[in-house]
């Protein structure tokens, strides 16, 4: 099993859709100060749980990590963060050859998980 992508949308820096493809050998995210380095580390750990956003670069609240706006692009009301699992190994007890887990918060506060498109607790 390993992580095969990121996607993100409306997270922190992230206005636009990203889709991070993490192929065999080495990857490496490279950019100037301010590109969004750090944020590409933020997401996953949110993704997989991070409660403090203290921990996750934020703000007071965790609906702090919603991209906020900037002079040429609005705020947005909601950020999304998915991860892709390779499981071809079946390492994870699970059928399926790949595993997203998927987790969403609204501008309310109000988050949603989602392992394969299926909403979990």
């Amino acid at each position: 099993m390993y992580l095969k992508k990121i996607y993100a949308h409306g997270f922190k820096s992230f206005a636009d859709n990203i889709t991070i493809e993490i192929k065999d050998g080495i990857t490496g995210i490279v950019g100037p100060n301010g590109s969004g380095k750090s944020n590409v580390v933020d997401a996953i750990k949110w993704v997989l749980g991070e409660q403090s956003t203290k921990s996750l670069r934020g703000g007071n609240q965790m609906r702090d990590v919603i991209f906020g706006g900037s002079k040429d692009l609005e705020a947005m009301n909601k950020a999304s963060v998915v991860l892709t699992f390779d499981n071809t190994d079946h390492y994870l007890n699970s059928e399926f050859p790949e595993i997203e887990v998927k987790r969403v918060i609204y501008k309310t506060g109000e988050g949603e998980y989602f392992i394969n498109n299926q909403k979990v607790r």
